[in-house]
């Protein structure tokens, strides 16, 4: 029985995967169990941040996994101290949790934002305002965080305590504040949405109305952080300093690994027993984790948004029919479609050696590994235009 005999029967049918077995990756090249080779703008959803083959990621992890696979955060690790220095040292803020995923990650904002104002307010004031079009995960939770509807289907009861607003409107925002509300939690890019950017005017008088009436402003950074946007954060391009901010995704460069950094003011809103995440911190994700802020310095960070940059500006040249919008910020890049169906044209490039995502209905997604070459990036834009320009 092949790989996806295998697959089909024994994994639940909750993807729908592609027709290829991928075998292993180079750079940005991955290859399938044929051998053929693909241009990679996906990077596993925008996980594999540093690439594949990555040399100093693989021995790191090497050696991390001889000495140290887990022991439990009832005891110190050096990898896990070393990451959060790094984070902290390039961020100014308080202090970070880890765990597993974005959307852990995100879940645990959510306690964090009650949790401070339960201590300062008491019952009641509890009620969390997300974005129409938003994607914050998959828990109970975090689906009932998100702002469309589709996702709320099949799992009721979801958990309280959330309000909606469509993005970019300042007074419907403000309007559907309460007594009751605690936090405003906001993608700067709505990733899942169709890759919409939030207009900077927008966040910053958001973020103003937070701290001069003390609701907390949480960021969900969990695909537009570690170097995504041409800034280590996606805030920093919006020159505003969040309460808490999420990240997951490219962190350990492929490995599971999420978490979510707090400000000075709320570094022990949660102690001992609050919370809590048995593979947080993991030494092997972090030895990765490691890795990755170290490749990502500020110079390579910039080269990203160069980058996005020439990627943006060069399909923007192309003219094509199909294509009614570039958008996006640094290499986090979404191509609105004119009819076209999403699916059927990444299916197309794949054929030719490309692989690309969706996003929404209408909209192609771009999230290349952020150490693509300029000559990986050539190829790929060759073959999207051959493609458009039929």
């Amino acid at each position: 029985m092949d790989i996806k005999e295998l697959d089909q029967k024994y994994v639940m049918h909750t993807y729908a995967r592609n027709d290829i077995v991928i075998d292993h990756g180079k750079g940005s090249v991955v290859y399938d169990t044929d051998g053929k080779s693909y241009i990679d703008f996906t990077s596993g959803i925008g996980v594999c941040s540093i690439g594949y083959g990555n040399e100093k990621q693989i021995a790191a992890v090497s050696e991390q996994v001889s000495k140290l696979a887990h022991i439990s955060n009832l005891f110190y690790t050096a990898p896990c101290a070393q990451v959060a220095e790094k984070l902290i040292q390039r961020t100014d803020m308080g202090a970070v949790f880890f765990g597993n995923s974005g959307a852990e990650a995100n879940e645990g904002m959510v306690k964090l934002a009650r949790k401070y104002s339960h201590d300062k307010y008491g019952e009641g004031r509890s009620t969390i305002l997300t974005l129409l079009n938003s994607f914050h995960g998959r828990t109970i939770t975090t689906l009932k965080a998100t702002g469309q509807d589709h996702f709320h289907d099949f799992f009721m009861p979801f958990t309280p305590g959330f309000s909606y607003a469509p993005a970019n409107d300042y007074d419907a925002l403000i309007a559907q504040v309460k007594d009751d509300t605690c936090a405003i939690m906001l993608e700067l890019i709505q990733g899942e949405g169709g890759v919409m950017p939030m207009d900077k005017e927008y966040v910053q008088k958001v973020a103003t109305y937070c701290k001069e009436h003390d609701l907390l402003l949480l960021i969900d950074e969990v695909q537009t952080g570690i170097g995504r946007t041409g800034k280590l954060f996606a805030y920093m391009n919006y020159d505003i300093q969040p309460d808490v901010v999420s990240f997951a995704k490219g962190i350990a460069g492929g490995l599971p690994m999420g978490g979510f950094i707090c400000n000075k003011d709320l570094t022990d809103v949660l102690g001992p027993g609050d919370h809590g995440s048995t593979f947080g911190g993991n030494p092997i994700a972090c030895a990765s984790a490691n890795v990755v802020l170290d490749v990502l310095t500020d110079e390579v960070i910039e080269d990203v948004a160069k980058k996005g940059d020439y990627i943006r500006k060069t399909i923007a040249s192309w003219n094509s029919s199909m294509i009614t919008s570039v958008r996006g910020m640094g290499m986090m890049i979404g191509l609105g479609l004119n009819g076209a169906v999403n699916k059927d044209l990444c299916k197309a490039l794949r054929e030719r050696g490309l692989l690309i995502l969706t996003a929404g209905q209408n909209t192609l997604r771009l999230l290349p590994p952020l150490t693509t070459t300029m000559e990986e990036i050539d190829k790929g834009l060759e073959i999207m235009e051959g493609l458009f320009a039929e």
